[in-house]
């Protein structure tokens, strides 16, 4: 089973990827209109998971608690849902996908928190 902070890395380098993609994709065509989608893929996929993991890779207890790989599902599942959310609000389709990934994200958040808060930051003194 790969490691809780390998997962949010590979996904936040998935994630930084597509966006870089898309960016390209937007300056070659003149288009930016997908700007508020774009961002925030590189905002939540790149920056959020690159933070999460950075967290869990110095904060092992943190890592090995049942809820880190449920936080990880979620923030996957935020990005995923949001993204083409904001792109289909954007085109004028509808607005329910980007007000589900927004929710979704905003608990990826408050279990950063509740993780921080209970696990505090960086691994526990094991000096007796």
């Amino acid at each position: 089973m790969k490691s809780i902070p390998k997962l949010f890395f590979a996904a936040a380098a998935i994630f930084a990827l597509c966006g870089m993609v898309w960016g390209i994709v937007m300056s070659a065509s003149g288009n930016h209109m997908m700007a508020p989608a774009h961002g925030h893929l590189n905002l939540i996929g790149f920056v959020a998971m690159a933070v999460f993991g950075t967290y869990y890779a110095l904060t092992p207890q943190a890592a090995e608690s049942s809820l880190a790989r449920t936080h990880y599902a979620i923030s996957v599942l935020a990005v995923v849902v949001m993204v083409p959310g904001i792109a289909m609000a954007i085109s004028a389709q509808q607005e329910l996908l980007a007000k589900i990934g927004s929710l979704l994200a905003l608990v990826a958040m408050a279990i950063f928190a509740l993780m921080v808060f209970r696990h505090g930051v960086g691994p526990r003194d094991q000096s007796p």
